[in-house]
């Protein structure tokens, strides 16, 4: 009688539990809002007749028209759930459409993005050459002009020393030029 008890219990405390749980909202709300149909013609209709073969007409024709009642109700169900599957079909087809869009659209957008950068970058080498051109140009004119100074002043001290050179010295100077020129030793 224990275990009954604690059973018992467990189904009260379950029951309990799942209509406070908040995870079957949906279940709830479909509870709440949900129209039942109206009340069958058939409850309480029978009146028994008093003959029995009367009584089973009456309720072989009760059978006939539940049936048809049913197979109506049936129909309405499996329409209404076909149109609630190409419902969903169409607003899933439609999302697709949507997903598809965006990727395009997102698709679309890095292409162009894509160009910027390449002309951004085509116009940044462009740049680049024409300044190592520049640079390349002004290094050859320094590099020119320094070998033409270099070039005058070899020139220049050529001259002087050929000027040096062609200078008659007297012989009574030549000696002391001598003595000078072995004590301020000076690199030709």
């Amino acid at each position: 009688m224990v275990t009954s008890g604690t059973s018992s219990f467990k189904t009260l405390s379950r029951t309990l539990f799942h209509s406070f749980s908040t995870k079957s909202s949906h279940h709830n709300n479909h509870q709440q809002t949900h129209k039942f149909l109206d009340r069958n013609s058939f409850l309480g209709s029978w009146k028994s007749p008093s003959d029995p073969k009367e009584a089973e007409k009456k309720l072989a024709q009760l059978r006939r028209d539940y049936a048809k009642q049913v197979k109506n109700v049936r129909k309405e169900y499996i329409q209404e759930m076909e149109l609630l599957r190409l419902d969903k079909l169409r607003k899933e087809e439609a999302r697709k459409e949507a997903i598809r869009v965006a990727n395009e659209e997102r698709k679309r957008l890095k292409a162009e993005a894509a160009k910027v950068r390449a002309q951004e970058r085509m116009v940044a080498e462009a740049e680049f050459r024409q300044t190592l051109l520049k640079e390349r140009a002004e290094k050859l004119e320094n590099w020119r002009m320094k070998r033409k100074i270099h070039e005058d002043k070899k020139k220049e001290a050529n001259e002087l020393l050929r000027r040096q050179s062609s200078i008659w010295i007297e012989e009574k100077d030549l000696e002391a030029k001598i003595v000078d020129i072995m004590v301020n030793v000076t690199a030709l």
